[in-house]
């Protein structure tokens, strides 16, 4: 199992089984938090802790997801879809910048294009220790 908390403690997530490659995304949320997202499923293999506040996009008539945050710190745990998939399951993604590092220092980086095209980008064949520099 993987965990992950924030800054303060008082929120965190766990995630089952292997995050398998985690996911670095250019939109201007991504980048202006530096987060690296590991994927699954609400109530699945991906539980959230502790107390929460949620933010979605100022200005977007529609938005798609939610980003959850600690209320205390602000740290930011992770993203919610704003409505259930076909299946009737919700996507979701936690922070994985918020894991011990040598729990996912070796887990490697998928590049999304989340500012123009939502495609994923080339592998550059770096992994999270190499980003964290």
């Amino acid at each position: 199992m993987l965990t992950g908390s924030c800054d303060c403690g008082q929120s965190g997530w766990t995630l089952e089984g292997d995050p398998g490659p985690v996911t670095a995304c250019n939109c201007t949320l991504c980048r202006r938090y530096g987060t690296l997202w590991a994927y699954d499923y609400e109530g699945e293999r991906i539980a959230i802790s502790g107390p929460t506040a949620s933010y979605s996009r100022a200005g977007k008539e529609d938005p798609s997801l939610e980003i959850l945050f600690c209320p205390a710190c602000a740290g930011v745990l992770a993203w919610r879809g704003l409505r259930p998939r076909a299946d009737g399951r919700r996507r979701m993604a936690v922070n994985v910048r918020l894991a011990p590092a040598e729990a996912v220092a070796h887990l490697p980086v998928r590049q999304f294009d989340g500012l123009d095209t939502f495609e994923d980008l080339p592998s550059t064949g770096r992994c999270v220790r190499d980003v964290w520099a």
